[in-house]
Order: structure tokens, then sequence, then C-alpha cells
């Protein structure tokens, strides 16, 4: 089901990020938080359209691209080169396993790059601002 156990409200975290706080935008982050999977900016555009009428694919497109920009939201990169998206309500650091069968979302706190990012330091003698690490694979009840 699409219905959510209880109902968050968005609009403080929006206000904090200094995004409006449309219709729009509070239901699809209502929808990306109801699930356990990641949609693609298809599947979130053909949920909404039952609700708002005049919503157009842009529109989808451009506010999941606000989210992921504030962090509120996450881009899953596919190995099919599609972009889709999940919300993660982690905010400490981890990574994620992406079932690219089943497209569950699992978090992981194991992370490598500390080792990078000293090799990065003394042998580029550059910085590591961010990264960026997801684990494709098959959860175990696809394998």
């Amino acid at each position: 089901m699409e219905a959510m156990e209880a109902k968050t409200d968005y609009q403080p975290l929006l206000k904090s990020l200094g995004l409006k706080s449309t219709p729009k935008r509070l239901a699809m982050l209502e929808m990306l938080d109801g699930e356990q999977a990641y949609l693609s900016p298809e599947d979130i555009w053909k949920k909404l359209k039952r609700r708002f009428k005049s919503i157009g694919l842009p529109t989808i497109y451009r506010n999941l691209e606000e989210l992921e920009g504030k962090n509120v939201i996450t881009k899953v990169i596919h190995p099919n080169r599609q972009l889709y998206y999940y919300f993660c309500r982690h905010s400490s650091h981890h990574h994620h396993f992406v079932c690219i069968s089943c497209k569950k979302v699992q978090d992981f706190t194991s992370c490598a790059v500390a080792d990078i990012e000293r090799e990065i330091r003394d042998k580029i003698k550059g910085k590591v601002v961010s990264h960026i690490f997801q684990v494709n694979g098959l959860c175990r009840e696809c394998v």
C-alpha cells in the first residue's frame, strides 16, 4: 500500500533548506518516504498524476534534482544507467546496498574511503571533499 503509518510534516525540513513547501513537493516527499525501494522519475510521475492531474514530468525532474541537491533524497545509479531516487532518513555517514532485482535499498556503515583519502592527500596532494559509494547486487530474498 502507499499509505504511511504516521504522516510526517516535511514543511519544517523544506523551510530549513530554503525550499518552498508546495503541495506537489510535499506529496513527492511523502510518497518517497513511504517506499522501501527506489523509484524512477516516471514511476513518481505516474503515481502523483492520480492526485495532481496537471503535474508534468519536467516538474518531477526539477523537484527531484532540488531535493537531491539539498541531500533530502538520494540518487541511485542503476547499472542500466537510469537514475532512480530514494528517501533516506539517515544523516550520519553511510552508504547504500541496492538490490537490482527487487529495488530495495539498505544502509551500511562500513567505509574504506579513509585509505583512499590518505593516498590522495599524500601522493596526489589533493583533498577529498565528498564521495559517493553505492553497492549494487541481489538481496537475500532475490539471490
